[in-house]
């Protein structure tokens, strides 16, 4: 019989806990939330206080009940759940139902899965923290009220089924401007002229940009200042007027927190923000990596000793430098960076026992944090000013010297610009260089860049929108609803998008207005910090908020969203069907429903024929929303007389390959089959000399 219990919210959690802890403590999970607002309705007495009115969730009564049955047989119950706002109300909710003093020390919180994490948290419990329960439950209360009070007015003067949210609604907002940004962009003409220039000596041919005339900087906006400029350096030598040495040093990016951990992910493995965030959770759970919701780069003592021996035993000593990194202001700064528990777990030692994609995940939070405490690359440079009479060129040259911690990692970024090595021939002052052409070009200024999920999650960062756990849920929300768009990583906002996003904007401005969202994540932190009461938030907020609702209930206006019409007659009544969203995307339905119920699926085609047979390739989503290709002929029957089918598109050169998986294991099976990679080729960049990003 176990002496103590230990309730955790996983699982998986409880089963790595359980190998730690031994026989006399018994481990459960709670699987989450055990109590919550009812959904049927607001679940809050706006008229007592904002009083919640929190119920056991349903489907729950079975393991409520084996949980007070295992608490009344042991001597003490910890209460172990995750160590955020949200694990803190979990165990309160726990502590409720088991009957528990809230007083007592019966809370236990670890940052890391390990021996020593879990045995030091037992010794060391600690009463439950009410300000972080008061954080968690004035973000849920306001979360509730913004969505229970404005989805219902959507649904009777726009479209049912639509919803608004406290942060998803400024995500989408974010979109939608970025959007209108770029169809509103105009664009500017201007030129840029590269010298071809050859050194005799070592016969080598440096490309030189032109700067401007007596060292000011020129911006060229026409041909006809091109071609004055063009006219002014006939006949003229270029002389080697100014050579600068110097070094240059580059940092490693410090430890990862939960949203640069997201950006990194979506920008080097290609993983969505949900999928990064399940990874690592179960990463965590294994005992592998440190808890992944965190906005510190701060790392232990215990982490940086383990640091400094990997780097000097795989580097060399030269390679280690001792770094501490600032925390941003207002991070909560409670738990270390996202690091390895272990770092004597390498890589490979996971990709043997782990499957692909959390080793992946793994190696990238293993070195990255390694790196944060490794030596700066350094680099030599060099800067060459190259006057022809008036006209100055400017070249700049960089040689790395010491790769320090690019031997292991680079950070990457949006741009996906890769910085190379520019060497340049040994130069001296006053050296004629030849001329072998000059190189004018006609640009573009272009617009701003669509979000990804990786910038998009950059900007909440960087505006306070939200914090680290509410960015994966808020961007699968907005995107379920059908409001964003993801083709490949951009995103892009929806018909109906941009509709709601239009009513929120014109009737409910605080709501998608980012400083106050953002004085809102102010205002959460001062609760979790004790500093303000939390039903204080609520009583501000609420006031001009229900105002406001009622005026928009009387003055706003139905909005009718009309269905795009397509040039396919339904063949039972002969209307034009339209485009219709439900549950799996786009579908064509006939517009004469009720008395009309046709719909059938849209047809996409690819613009290759197929390998096998030369039929059409069509573009079909299996039920887990993946995208895969396969022939008209093929309809998965004994009289089929085609199997090609295909996970990857066509390539650069069209050519698309088959993959060796059944239409039933496209369609959703689960089912494991072998299937041959297919390469994907990564879609060419084409650039031309009319059209090119303004630096």
């Amino acid at each position: 019989m176990a002496d103590y219990l230990v309730i955790v919210e996983s699982p998986a959690k409880a089963t790595t806990i359980k190998k730690i802890l031994g026989s006399k403590y018994k481990i459960e999970a709670s699987m989450g939330h055990v109590r919550d607002l009812p959904k049927s309705q607001l679940g809050i007495d706006t008229e007592n206080n904002f009083e919640p009115k929190y119920i056991n969730i349903r489907g729950k009564a079975d393991l409520i009940k084996k949980l007070k049955t295992e608490a009344k047989n042991v001597k003490k119950v910890f209460l172990a759940t995750d160590p955020d706002r949200e694990g803190e109300a979990i165990a309160w909710h726990l502590a409720y139902i088991l009957g528990m003093d809230t007083d007592t020390e019966c809370r236990i919180a670890f940052n890391e899965i390990t021996a020593n994490g879990i045995k030091t948290a037992i010794k060391e419990p600690r009463k439950l923290d009410k300000n972080l329960i008061n954080a968690q439950q004035a973000r849920r209360v306001l979360d509730r009220i913004v969505g229970y009070k404005i989805s219902p007015l959507l649904w009777k003067k726009v479209k049912k089924g639509l919803s608004a949210g406290r942060v998803q609604s400024v995500a989408v907002r974010m979109v939608v401007d970025r959007e209108e940004e770029i169809e509103k962009f105009v664009p500017e003409e201007y030129w840029t002229l590269d010298a071809s220039l050859k050194d005799t000596k070592s016969r080598k041919n440096i490309i030189s940009k032109y700067y401007g005339t007596d060292n000011q900087k020129q911006e060229i906006t026409s041909e006809e200042q091109m071609q004055e400029i063009l006219k002014g350096l006939e006949g003229k030598d270029y002389i080697v007027s100014s050579i600068k040495s110097g070094e240059k040093k580059r940092n490693p990016a410090p430890p990862f927190t939960t949203s640069t951990l997201q950006q990194e992910a979506s920008r080097k493995l290609g993983f969505q923000i949900k999928r990064t965030m399940s990874l690592a959770q179960i990463l965590y759970e294994n005992g592998l990596i440190t808890y992944m919701r965190t906005d510190s780069t701060r790392l232990s003592n215990e982490a940086r000793a383990m640091a400094k021996e990997q780097i000097i035993n795989r580097f060399g000593e030269n390679y280690y430098e001792n770094r501490f990194y600032k925390t941003k202001k207002d991070a909560q700064d409670a738990h270390e960076a996202i690091r390895p528990t272990h770092l004597d777990m390498l890589p490979d030692d996971v990709k043997e026992k782990y499957p692909s994609e959390q080793y992946k995940l793994y190696k990238l939070i293993y070195d990255r944090m390694l790196a944060s405490q490794m030596a700066s690359a350094v680099y030599d440079t060099m800067a060459v000013d190259i006057n022809a009479d008036k006209y100055l060129f400017k070249t700049n040259g960089s040689k790395i010297r010491f790769p320090g911690f690019m031997s292991l990692y680079v950070e990457g970024n949006d741009e996906e610009l890769e910085e190379k090595d520019v060497i340049l021939p040994e130069l001296e002052v006053g050296q004629k260089l030849k001329l072998n052409e000059l190189n004018p070009l006609q640009h573009f200024t272009e617009p701003p860049a669509r979000y990804t999920e990786a910038s998009l999650v950059k900007a909440l960062e960087e505006k306070e929108i939200g914090r680290p756990s509410t960015y994966a849920p808020t961007i699968t929300t907005i995107i379920d609803r059908k409001y964003i768009e993801r083709h490949k990583k951009i995103l892009e906002p929806t018909e109906l998008g941009r509709i709601v996003d239009n009513v929120m904007k014109d009737y409910f401005k605080d709501i998608v207005d980012l400083e106050f969202t953002a004085h809102m994540e102010e205002q959460l932190d001062d609760v979790a910090e004790g500093k303000i009461e939390w039903k204080k938030i609520l009583e501000e907020f609420y006031g001009p908020f229900a105002e406001n609702l009622a005026v928009v209930e009387k003055e706003m206006e139905k909005i009718v969203i009309k269905d795009e019409e397509t040039n396919v007659p339904c063949e039972k009544c002969g209307r034009m069907m339209v485009i219709k969203i439900g549950k799996y995307g786009k579908f064509m339905a006939c517009p004469g429903f009720p008395e009309c119920r046709n719909i059938k699926p849209i047809i996409e085609k690819l613009d290759v024929k197929c390998p096998n047979c030369g039929g059409d390739i069509l573009i079909k989503k299996s039920k887990r929303g993946k995208r895969y290709f396969i022939c008209e002929n093929n309809d998965n029957t004994e009289n089929a007389t085609c199997d090609f089918i295909a996970w990857n598109g066509p390539n650069k050169e069209g050519i698309i390959k088959p993959a060796e998986i059944s239409k039933d294991k496209a369609d959703g099976e689960k089912t494991k089959t072998k299937r041959k990679k297919t390469t994907t080729a990564k879609t060419s960049k084409k650039t031309s000399k009319a059209k090119t990003t303004k630096k």
